[in-house]
C-alpha cells in the first residue's frame, strides 16, 4: 500500500472516463471523425486523454478554426453515447463512500458529463465538477481543488481515482493523495501514490469519521503493488 498504507482520507474524488465508465469506443469513434472532417491525423492527438476538447483543439487548429471545431466534437459526443458501460468495481466505490464524501472531477463539459451518467446508469454524486466549472482544466489542479471546496474538505485530505497522467499530474498538484487504475494507461506511466488494475482491486471502508482503503488479495492486484511509486 505504500504512502496509502493506514491513512483516513476525508473524500475520495473519483475522474470519470476510465475511471469510472468505460466510453473508450464513444470517444474514438467522434475524435476519429472529427479528424478527418478537420483534415488532421489522428496521431497527432495520441496521449490526449484526460485533456479537456478545447485544449486538444487549440493544440491541433488555427485560432481562426477554433470555436468552430469545439463545437463540432462536441456535438458528435452528445451525439454519440452508445457502448458506455460502468467499469468493474465502479458502482461499488460509489456506493461504498459515502455520498457526501465522494464527488466526480472530468473534464468533460457539464452537458456531456450528465450524458455519459446518464447513459452509463451509474449512481451519480451530488458533487460533480466538469471542465466548465473552472477556469483552467486537467493537468492544472482547478478541477479537484474546485471538488474539494464543494464537498468542504481540505484537498490535502483527499484521494484522487485517476486512470490517467494529466489527471495524476493535476491531483498532485492539489495536494490530492492518488490511486491509479489501468484502464486506459500503462502502469509504468501512472506516476501515483498506488497502481491497480481497476477499482475492482480495491475494498473501500468507513471508519472514524474517515474513508480508507485495502488492496483486494483476490486477484491480479497483488501484483500490482509493486507498481507503486
Amino acid at each position: 500500500m505504500g504512502p496509502l498504507a493506514d491513512r483516513r482520507f476525508a473524500a475520495v474524488i473519483f475522474d470519470m472516463d476510465g475511471t469510472l465508465v468505460d466510453s473508450t469506443a464513444a470517444v474514438l469513434r467522434c475524435w476519429v471523425r472529427w479528424a478527418q472532417d478537420e483534415g488532421v491525423d489522428p496521431v497527432r492527438m495520441a496521449h490526449s486523454h484526460g485533456v479537456p476538447a478545447e485544449e486538444i483543439v487549440a493544440r491541433l487548429l488555427p485560432p481562426e478554426r477554433r470555436a468552430a471545431a469545439l463545437r463540432r466534437i462536441t456535438d458528435l459526443e452528445l451525439a454519440d453515447t452508445h457502448d458506455i458501460t460502468v467499469l468493474p468495481g465502479a458502482a461499488e466505490a460509489l456506493l461504498a463512500v459515502p455520498r457526501d464524501r465522494s464527488a466526480i472531477a472530468t473534464s468533460c463539459t457539464r452537458p456531456l458529463a450528465e450524458a455519459r451518467i446518464a447513459a452509463s446508469g451509474l449512481v451519480r454524486p451530488d458533487v460533480v465538477v466538469t471542465v466548465d466549472d473552472v477556469a483552467v482544466g486537467k493537468p492544472a489542479p482547478d478541477p479537484f481543488l474546485r471538488a474539494a471546496e464543494l464537498l468542504a474538505v481540505d484537498p490535502r485530505s483527499c484521494l484522487v481515482v485517476e486512470d490517467a497522467p494529466s489527471g495524476i499530474t493535476a491531483a498532485q498538484a492539489a495536494g490530492c493523495a492518488t490511486l491509479a487504475v489501468t484502464t486506459t494507461t500503462p502502469a509504468e506511466r501512472l506516476e501515483a501514490d498506488l497502481v491497480v488494475p481497476g477499482l475492482a482491486d480495491v475494498l473501500w471502508k468507513t471508519a472514524d469519521g474517515g474513508i480508507r482503503l485495502h488492496v483486494s488479495s483476490d486477484g491480479p492486484a497483488d501484483e500490482a503493488c509493486s507498481s507503486l511509486h
